[in-house]
């Protein structure tokens, strides 16, 4: 009887203390959450990885433009989030339209299927943007001319491009956005 009481009182107590602790700091919304694009990162790399491995049917037909990747954050840092946000997207854009291309070259099944999720990262990336309040985007009519561009004439180059991109420019975005900050006061 004691030791049933001494439960019930020590439950009672435990419940009164959660009731009466200090409240945390609330988290990041989850759109800011940078552990879905390091699970992105993590599908992308896997990717690559397939894509090593390939032996046939895992080639483009033709070279594709991708967004480049470098970094140069004196530049970055000078950009306004807007025109970061332009220079992410259209990098998302052509990624999008390089791995459709990719896609319908591809016999390689298991591969197939990282094309597959790679795409819809890409377009869960977009997503995320939009929700960030970045403005819509408006791909252009055509890739040539296109600044901040450069060519991929093989798979595993595309796939590495991608990778990379994720790692660098997205990831800098996200970190950057104004909507992801956290209040400190």
């Amino acid at each position: 009887m004691l030791r049933k009481t001494c439960r019930g009182l020590f439950a009672l107590l435990l419940l009164v203390l959660e009731w009466t602790r200090p409240g945390l700091p609330s988290p990041l919304r989850p759109i800011c959450d940078l552990r879905v694009l390091n699970h992105f990162i993590q599908e992308a790399r896997d990717a690559e990885v397939a894509m090593k491995s390939c032996r046939e049917g895992c080639s483009l037909t033709e070279a594709v433009s991708v967004p480049q990747t470098t970094v140069n954050f004196e530049d970055w840092e000078k950009k306004n989030a807007m025109a970061q946000a332009q220079e992410v997207q259209t990098g998302l854009w052509l990624l999008q339209q390089a791995l459709g291309l990719l896609r319908t070259s591809m016999t390689d099944a298991e591969l197939n299927g990282h094309i597959d999720t790679a795409t819809r990262n890409l377009h869960s990336i977009t997503a995320v943007l939009r929700t960030l309040n970045f403005p819509e985007y408006t791909p252009p009519a055509s890739t040539a001319g296109l600044e901040g561009t450069w060519s991929a004439s093989s798979a595993a180059e595309l796939l590495q491009v991608h990778l990379n991109f994720l790692r660098g420019k997205v990831r800098l975005l996200l970190l950057d956005a104004q909507a992801c900050q956290q209040d400190v006061s």
